[in-house]
């Protein structure tokens, strides 16, 4: 087994190795090739106000011949006042993360990788959102309104970069040195004209999409400041009351299968929670884990539909569309991770782990 880790991945995939991998995956779901189930979280009350959370979710293949599961273990803690916190999260210490993807061949059984999760995080988050823009936003759609200057807004613009002819970003986000940070470096990598500007609403104004990357868990996108045609995407903060009112289309790019034993377990939500201590008085402070689902009055499209051409997600340039993944994170992380590992195996990448380690002689 190899073990692969941040370095690994950087040296192997690309954003476009990315969006393709989620749109075929993607694709398996729908043709019953794939299958995957929501994220499951375990939380628990861990003092000093803080929340641990062990978060898994998994999926494969029959196509690809891969299933894997992404397992995150952190430590939650919320600062800063209400409707305008962010959320930190760590393992051992502040700066340190666990998140670990085991690879597995379905065709033997055979564990064959154990990958970081760190920028395969960033980069299948920002496909994602490439994906949902490659469809519902305008196509010459150039100003890009960014809120957030961290490691996904980062993945983002690459992304976003990938599917459409940007040419402008104006980025905002509470720190004036990490804003302008990211602007010099947005110039320098990709020659756009990087605005840094002084608040959210600037932000949103003359961009043609909007994206959240914030640590934030309060409304970060305002439907005052959005203009017709607007695109957005989120998956940092949320969107204000009047944002949502403003959406005339919502598409989603999946939902996880319904177990076959069970369907009625079937979920449109966003990820299950497992909660231990359920009265603790430490869950009514933490406001994370509200999970979005759709209101009722955008027409609402799913990517199947428009894989298979049977819909359109923006039919008129005035519409105010949003894009989301739905809860098919486990979708992602066997094709983003089999790619990674069928490369680095070419490649002579990564240490290897005796497979003896892994395995045993007394039946399981």
């Amino acid at each position: 087994m190899l073990l692969l880790g941040n370095d690994v991945t950087a040296a192997v995939l690309t954003m476009p190795d990315a969006i393709a991998a989620l749109e075929a995956s993607y694709g398996d779901l729908a043709t019953g090739e794939g299958v995957c189930r929501p994220r499951i979280d375990l939380r628990f009350p861990a003092g000093a106000g803080r929340v641990y959370q062990w978060g898994t979710m998994e999926g494969g293949s029959a196509r690809t011949g891969y299933a894997a599961i992404r397992m995150k273990s952190d430590l939650l803690v919320e600062t800063g006042p209400e409707g305008a916190g962010t959320q930190e999260k760590y393992c051992v210490t502040p700066g340190r993360y666990c998140g670990l993807v085991l690879l597995l061949d379905i065709r033997s059984g055979e564990p064959v990788a154990l990958l970081n999760d760190g920028l395969l995080q960033h980069l299948r988050v920002g496909a994602d959102s490439a994906l949902g823009a490659r469809h519902a936003a305008r196509p010459g759609s150039r100003v890009l309104g960014l809120l957030g200057s961290g490691g996904m807004a980062r993945s983002h613009l690459e992304a976003l970069l990938t599917v459409l002819p940007l040419e402008r970003v104006q980025v905002y986000s509470p720190t004036r040195a990490h804003r302008e940070a990211f602007a010099a470096e947005a110039r320098e990598r990709y020659g756009l004209e990087a605005v840094v500007v002084e608040d959210a609403a600037s932000a949103h104004r003359g961009a043609d999409l909007v994206a959240g990357c914030t640590d934030a868990v309060g409304e970060v996108v305002f439907g005052e400041h959005l203009a017709p045609g607007t695109h957005i995407t989120c998956i940092g903060g949320r969107l204000d009351r009047r944002a949502v009112e403003r959406l005339d289309v919502w598409l989603r790019l999946g939902d996880a299968n319904a177990p076959h034993s069970t369907p009625s377990w079937a979920t449109d939500e966003e990820y299950v929670v497992y909660r231990a201590r359920p009265d603790d008085p430490v869950w009514p402070r933490h406001r994370h884990g509200h999970t979005r689902r759709p209101p009722q009055g955008p027409r609402r499209v799913g990517l199947r539909e428009l894989l298979d051409g049977t819909a359109r997600a923006r039919t008129d340039d005035r519409q105010i569309t949003f894009s989301e993944r739905g809860n098919i994170q486990g979708a992602q992380f066997h094709a983003v991770a089999a790619l990674i590992y069928e490369r680095a195996r070419e490649r002579g990448l990564g240490r290897e782990i005796p497979l003896d380690w892994l395995l045993q002689d007394i039946r399981d």
